[in-house]
């Protein structure tokens, strides 16, 4: 079959379409995939450079998020049938220790994919494939961190960095559809534009001005003894220099979430603001099954509409992860095999 695959690590130049690399053997509680769909997420940046503390069998083929159609199904696999449309959960939750598809199982870049049925989840009427093939690692993520961990409600202000990509796009979307005020940063006019047409109420250049003074411009400067001024929630998966601005956007009593360190895992901090204005720095790692699973059902439901910026071929896999390395993408990139 043709696959986009690692033999080494190397950045994106180590990517390799092979024609020939062999096809997939089904085993007991396994199917076999038609990959119809699978998106890029940062990960696949990471996974092609190298990760510090992952050794990942080669070759490996890339591509976490995954789905298609069942094309083979292997003994003692019950409850699906040949032909059946499904989405593939890149962690397995029963045998997460597995590791995730794309990384330590081979993933969705190719034609077919063989999948442990434990993470199957069926795609319900009315969502496409590249529609599912959107949510896991970024749609679930988002929605794991605003509601399960952040318990994001309406009324609320929430300030979102990073909005125009993966994770911050459905950030924004599902802060809307909750009824929150959003407020987003980008970094070009075109993202800017597209975080407006999102429904975001405010958008912030961050290139051009210190996002945490426009949001003190908005909502007056955080006030410790008076609990006004600045937002309720944070979304900075970014790091960096980053960081400390966020905890200074916030009001006393606020949530500053996190899923990631895309700019810096080791940014200066300031307790000072902390335990001053009490505020609450959350983690969230993933996704949960029954994220993937409301997700679907608000697509099916005509309420969301996950973000693509483009839809490539399986050729042009390596040019698809590039553009994600050097952040010229709004949205998700879907390739179809």
């Amino acid at each position: 079959m043709r696959a986009v695959c690692l033999r080494e690590h190397g950045g994106i130049d180590a990517l390799r379409l092979e024609t020939d690399f062999p096809d997939p053997e089904v085993g007991d509680g396994q199917v076999v995939i038609r990959v119809r769909a699978t998106s890029l997420n940062y990960h696949d940046v990471f996974t092609c450079d190298g990760m510090p503390g992952i050794k990942v069998p080669m070759p490996m083929i890339i591509g976490l998020d995954i789905a298609g159609e069942i094309a083979e199904i292997g003994p003692g696999v019950e409850g699906w049938r040949i032909g059946d449309d499904v989405l593939v959960n890149p962690l397995d939750p029963v045998t997460p220790e597995k590791g995730l598809m794309g990384e330590m199982v081979l993933g969705g870049t190719a034609e077919y994919c063989l999948v442990d049925a434990t993470r199957l989840i069926a795609i319900p009427d009315g969502v496409s494939h590249a529609q599912a093939a959107a949510l896991p690692v970024a749609y679930g993520t988002a929605h794991r961190m605003l509601f399960t961990h952040g318990g994001l409600k309406a009324g609320e202000r929430i300030l979102i960095l990073g909005a125009s990509g993966g994770v911050g796009s459905c950030c924004v979307l599902l802060a809307k559809l909750v009824g929150a005020e959003v407020v987003a940063c980008g970094s070009t006019p075109e993202k800017l534009d597209a975080l407006r047409e999102w429904g975001a109420d405010h958008v912030i250049d961050y290139t051009q001005t210190r996002f945490e003074r426009e949001i003190w411009k908005l909502y007056e400067k955080p006030h410790r003894r008076r609990f006004t001024g600045g937002v309720d929630m944070a979304v900075n998966f970014t790091g960096g220099d980053t960081w400390v601005p966020s905890l200074k956007a916030l009001k006393r009593g606020g949530r500053l979430m996190t899923c990631g360190a895309t700019a810096g895992y080791d940014p200066s901090e300031d307790l000072r603001y902390i335990w001053t204005f009490e505020l609450k720095v959350l983690g969230s790692n993933s996704w949960a099954p029954e994220d993937l699973t409301r997700l679907m059902e608000l697509i099916a439901d005509g309420r969301l509409d996950p973000v693509i910026d483009c839809t490539l071929p399986l050729e042009e896999t390596r040019e698809g992860v590039r553009r994600l390395r050097d952040r010229e993408v709004i949205g998700k990139i879907i390739i179809e095999p």
